[in-house]
């Protein structure tokens, strides 16, 4: 079972990955190209075992979001297309940095320049959240390391 957990926000990251096509899921395997295209991350699953060479993955032990998003695309979480398509175009790169890496802060502009509800997507936030924490998965830290910016 996983043992940390990412920022509940990081979930509309993997939104974004799958609504813009970055997730190019293969057999035992997904490519997973970062919001602004700079980066591509590996995620890797055997049975319930995944591995990413995402930043949180990797330094921080937690399941970032290139992980969250090939789960959703496994049917493993639940995965919302209409509140995905709302934040499809976002760069996430861009946006975590204006906001220093306050997550909350950062999810609360991009809403609010998209006039996305608030409180519904939360709702969603939290059922998706509270799915993750009860999947009996393994997260481990992948061979790979992170990628370098194109």
């Amino acid at each position: 079972m996983m043992k940390k957990f990412p920022p509940i926000e990081k979930i509309l990251e993997a939104y974004t990955a799958i609504a813009d096509g970055h997730v190019k899921l293969e057999n035992d395997q997904a490519l997973v190209t970062s919001s602004n295209e700079a980066k591509t991350y590996t995620v890797t699953f055997h049975d319930n075992t995944y591995t990413s060479n995402d930043n949180a993955s990797y330094w921080q032990g937690y399941l970032g979001y290139p992980g969250i998003a090939v789960l959703m695309l496994q049917g493993k979480l639940p995965y919302n297309k209409e509140l995905a398509q709302q934040f499809a175009g976002v760069d996430w790169n861009k946006i975590n940095q204006e906001y220093k890496r306050n997550y909350v802060q950062a999810a609360d502009a991009v809403m609010t320049a998209k006039g996305i509800d608030k409180k519904k997507a939360e709702t969603e936030l939290h059922h998706v959240y509270d799915a993750l924490k009860q999947l009996p998965i393994i997260v481990k830290r992948g061979s790979l390391r992170p990628p370098k910016a194109n």
